[in-house]
Formats: structure tokens, C-alpha cells, sequence
């Protein structure tokens, strides 16, 4: 412990302190209903909420920055009341090169995470309450703090991201500038499908179910296979968690509505019964004789002309399986 020149110098010291703290804490409070203020005013159980969940994140990442700074700023200022600390302060800045190197790599992490959170509350590419797809995860982002994102996963799981992470790597943001999304059910279909009572169907279902925004109901034969047609069903919603109903409800009617009215239209595999019974051999030798009838008709038909004709040595040449001419 220092040595004091007076028995007056304790009690001078430790009321600076004290006064410090006291302001520090006055600093804290005052910044703490500032947001507590900010966050009142914009309230986010809205239906439009964009505006108040933009505010709410600069408010909630300045305020924690601003903490942090009071307190760092109050320690610092506590510590140098000591003298030891005071000079050990003058040896460290006498020497400043090698151990600001240091302390610059041992705080990478912390002054990372801070300038990544003002980014964040500056450039905004993330917010509270908004719909992201991190590491392969569905979920909302439910805090944001001074050094890590808590997104809430939609099983209820929490993901802990480091704020850095969403400055340096790519994610989704589904409300970026609006809820709205666009969805897809997907039907794999017989070609007999009647695309125009579908596409009715589909306007029906759309029109009956609430989740519905009215901006888009499309169907569309989007791909074919041997046996089958996939039908794309398009609709919209205002936000991810009524979209991904309708998606179910729409994949759901339509299933039940072809069952009913077009039983033909769902993807069936297909024998042929009298073959499948027997009796089909007499039939097989039958068709052979007829190709072997029509295989030199079939040959004319199906030559090539022009530079695929053979030349003279290759007409005079035996064919697969004859012996050559030894004249």
C-alpha cells in the first residue's frame, strides 16, 4: 500500500473515488433510461414495425457501448488516483511499442466485437426481431448485446453468435426491408393433370385462407420426368411464420381436391395386366418375325446420307461374323 504524507490524504482519496464512482453510476442510470425511454416510445408488437425495430437496435448498441465506455472510464480514472498505479502508467507509456503491440493483440477480440456492434447499429444489417438464416438455422434475432447476437431458433433452441461474425460472413435477413416473402409448394403429378382446374383450385384455396396477402397465386408446370410433371404452387404471405403455414395448407386442399375431383392427375405406376398374367410368349416370337420382315425396309429408312455413306472397300469388307472371301 502507498504511504501518505498526512493522515489527511486517506480520507481525501477515498472520497475522490468515491465521487467518481458516484458519477459513474449517475452516468449509467441516466443512460440506462434514455433506452429504457427510447424503447418505450417504439414499441415493436405492432403490425409495422420496421421503423421501431430500427430504432431499438441503435438504441440497445449505443447504450451498451456507451456502459462500457463509463465504466472503463471510471476504473481508469480510479486506478490513477494510486501513485503506484500513476507511475507504473509513465513506465508503461515510456515503453509503448512492444506492449501496445501486446495489449493491441490481446484486445483484438474486445475491440472487435465493439466496433463490429457500432456497424451494426450504424449500417443496421441485422436488427431486433428480425427473421435471419444463420449456420443453417431458421430463427429471430432476440438480442443484441455488446459482444455476441442471440437469435432464437424456431424449436426454441437459442444460437450465440459473436457480433464480428455478422460483419465478416454472409446470412440471410428475411425482413431486411420487408416481411413480405414469396413461397412454393411443389406436386409431383400425372401428365394427365388438368393445369386449368388447378390453377382454379389454387385461386380457391388462396382466397379462402387468411394467411393470404392477395399478391401472388401461380401455378406452373415447372419440371418433367418419365412418368410424372411437378407442378410449382406459388403464393405469398406478410411475414415467414404465416408463409410457411399457408405452404402446408396449400400442399394439403390441393392434395385432398385432385383426390376428389381428379383422381387421374396424382402419380400412379402403370402394368400392363394381360402381360403380366402370362401367355405373352407366342406374342414375343410373333414380333420378332415381324422386325426381321421389315429389318431391310427399316435399314432404308433410317440410313444416313452424305459423308456417312461407306466408301468401295468398306462395302467389299465381310461383316461381323462371316469369314473373309479368299479369292
Amino acid at each position: 500500500m502507498p504511504e501518505w504524507s498526512t493522515s489527511s490524504d486517506w480520507p481525501r482519496h477515498l472520497a475522490t473515488i468515491g465521487v467518481l464512482l458516484v458519477l459513474a453510476w449517475l452516468a449509467l442510470r441516466a443512460i440506462r433510461a434514455l433506452e429504457r425511454r427510447v424503447l418505450r416510445e417504439y414499441p415493436v408488437d405492432v403490425a409495422d414495425n420496421l421503423l421501431a425495430r430500427r430504432i431499438q437496435t441503435q438504441a440497445r448498441v449505443i447504450s451498451r457501448v456507451a456502459q462500457g465506455a463509463v465504466i472503463l472510464v471510471a476504473l481508469a480514472l480510479a486506478l490513477m488516483t494510486f501513485p503506484a498505479v500513476r507511475e507504473l502508467g509513465t513506465t508503461l507509456l515510456a515503453s509503448a511499442g512492444l506492449v501496445g503491440l501486446v495489449a493491441g493483440i490481446a484486445a483484438r477480440p474486445v475491440f472487435g466485437n465493439l466496433i463490429a456492434g457500432l456497424q451494426i447499429a450504424l449500417a443496421q444489417p441485422i436488427r431486433l426481431d428480425d427473421v435471419v438464416i444463420v449456420a443453417g438455422e431458421w430463427g429471430r434475432v432476440e438480442e443484441i448485446n455488446s459482444t455476441n447476437v442471440v437469435v432464437r431458433i424456431w424449436d426454441e433452441r437459442r444460437l450465440v453468435v459473436p457480433l464480428q461474425w455478422f460483419i465478416e460472413n454472409p446470412f440471410e435477413n428475411w425482413t431486411r426491408t420487408t416481411s413480405q416473402l414469396l413461397g412454393t409448394a411443389f406436386l409431383w403429378l400425372d401428365y394427365r393433370t388438368p393445369m386449368a382446374d388447378v390453377r382454379e383450385a389454387l385461386e380457391r384455396i388462396c382466397e379462402t385462407d387468411p394467411r393470404w396477402d392477395g399478391r401472388v397465386c401461380v401455378a406452373q408446370v415447372t419440371e418433367t420426368a418419365e412418368t410424372t410433371i411437378q407442378v410449382r404452387l406459388l403464393v405469398s404471405a406478410r411475414n415467414s411464420g404465416e408463409l410457411f403455414d399457408l405452404r402446408c395448407a396449400v400442399r394439403e386442399r390441393m392434395i385432398e381436391y385432385l383426390a376428389c375431383a381428379h383422381p387421374d392427375a396424382l402419380p400412379r405406376l402403370r402394368v400392363d395386366m394381360a402381360r403380366a398374367a402370362g401367355g405373352q410368349g407366342e406374342d414375343h416370337r410373333e414380333t420378332l418375325r415381324t422386325l426381321q420382315d421389315e429389318a431391310g425396309k427399316v435399314a432404308g429408312q433410317t440410313a444416313s446420307p452424305g459423308a456417312e455413306d461407306v466408301n468401295e472397300a468398306d462395302a467389299a469388307a465381310p461383316a461381323p461374323g462371316e469369314p473373309a472371301s479368299t479369292s
